[in-house]
């Protein structure tokens, strides 16, 4: 009796022993596949669309000039509004004048006294070489004469010199705007002393038209070279500018240069479209986006932006696959068009991508697809 017992509950622990190994088996593998999320998909497709590419820019002046003074002295006239528009040859300030008056007027003086004495060596050599040729005065007093004729000659020089030095010390005294534009505001006041090189004084800067300064891509400089040749033309909106509230500039610009060389670090060109300013809405150093309107013709890849997902700074699509299963694909984008926007590279025409429930999927991921 007792040895039916053991067997019996040998018999239970060994059944025990078997059903615990079979539960130590994988529980991942026990699970059901998640079911296909459910997505909408469309067609890549070509489209020939009008649309703007913007570029980061900056209002500069034309023409713009640090005004400095080119005498010493003292300040003692200021003749404009600070900011106000001034004309050129319009007098901006005055250098105290007295010490550069009285020199000019010393400097006549002494040209007035050269000219006297060369008269009067004149005289003198004329006469000796008159007796000279009489035999009547030693040679060497005519050579004397004829020495002091030309030392008078050359002080007449350094007089007439003098006076020109002096007089355009003095027409520095005056201070004029050297041409039309914008002055800024006066870093002096009256009675301050200036000195060349060392003072600026104030900053004039052109006002009509504007230049905006822009970087292109190296590989964009073909096509504007080509709005560059194409010129001016009335009525063209190639290139229009967006001001920092988001409002569009009223007047069209068009380019005014292209710098000289590539920026090697940047691999990014210079470009300057000009634009009126007739009612004075630009300043310069204004941060705006200039948009250049891609006048190409060929077709272009468009997808939907509900369609991309960014991550850190970069942009992917879904892209459908076999099996219904979709993978993440990175993509260049390019100008966004309404609801839509242009695909520079990553997708090929025909390819089915995900449109609507992007936020569900992950890379791999069984679909369930619905065309839109």
């Amino acid at each position: 009796m007792k040895r039916t017992i053991g067997w019996s509950v040998s018999a239970v622990l060994i059944s025990a022993l078997c059903s615990c190994g079979g539960s130590s088996k994988d529980p991942a593998a026990q699970q059901k596949a998640p079911p296909p999320v459910p997505v909408i998909i469309a067609d890549v497709q070509k489209q020939v669309a009008a649309y703007y590419d913007q570029y980061p820019a900056t209002v500069v002046a034309l023409n713009e000039v640090q005004v400095r003074p080119q005498v010493t002295g003292y300040i003692t006239g200021i003749f404009f509004s600070d900011g106000q528009h001034v004309s050129k040859g319009q007098k901006l300030y005055t250098i105290d004048p007295q010490q550069y008056a009285a020199g000019y007027e010393q400097a006549v003086a002494n040209l007035n006294v050269a000219k006297s004495n060369l008269a009067k060596a004149q005289q003198d050599a004329d006469r000796y070489d008159d007796l000279l040729k009489k035999d009547a005065v030693a040679r060497q007093t005519a050579e004397h004469a004829q020495a002091d004729l030309q030392a008078a000659k050359m002080q007449l020089e350094a007089a007439k010199a003098n006076v020109s030095s002096v007089q355009t010390n003095l027409r520095y005294a005056t201070i004029y705007a050297p041409f039309d534009g914008t002055i800024g505001i006066s870093l002096v006041k009256l009675g301050t002393a200036v000195s060349p090189g060392q003072t600026i004084l104030n900053t004039v800067s052109s006002d009509d038209p504007l230049g905006v300064d822009f970087a292109v891509d190296q590989k964009d400089i073909g096509r504007f070279i080509q709005l560059e040749q194409k010129g001016k033309a009335p009525g063209d909106s190639t290139f229009s500018l967006v001001l920092p509230d988001q409002t569009v500039y009223p007047y069209p610009g068009h380019i005014g240069l292209i710098d000289r060389a590539v920026d090697a670090q940047t691999g990014t060109i210079k470009t300057r479209v000009v634009f009126s300013n007739k009612k004075n809405g630009l300043r310069a150093g204004m941060s705006t986006n200039v948009r250049v309107r891609n006048n190409n013709a060929a077709p272009s890849l468009l997808i939907p932006a509900k369609a991309i997902v960014e991550q850190m700074g970069e942009y992917f699509v879904f892209v459908l696959g076999d099996s219904s299963k979709v993978s993440q694909r990175k993509i260049v984008r390019g100008s966004n068009i309404n609801d839509k926007l242009i695909v520079k590279d990553g997708l090929k025409e025909g390819e089915k991508i995900v449109i609507e429930g992007v936020q569900k999927l992950r890379d791999g991921a069984t679909v369930q697809p619905k065309a839109q």
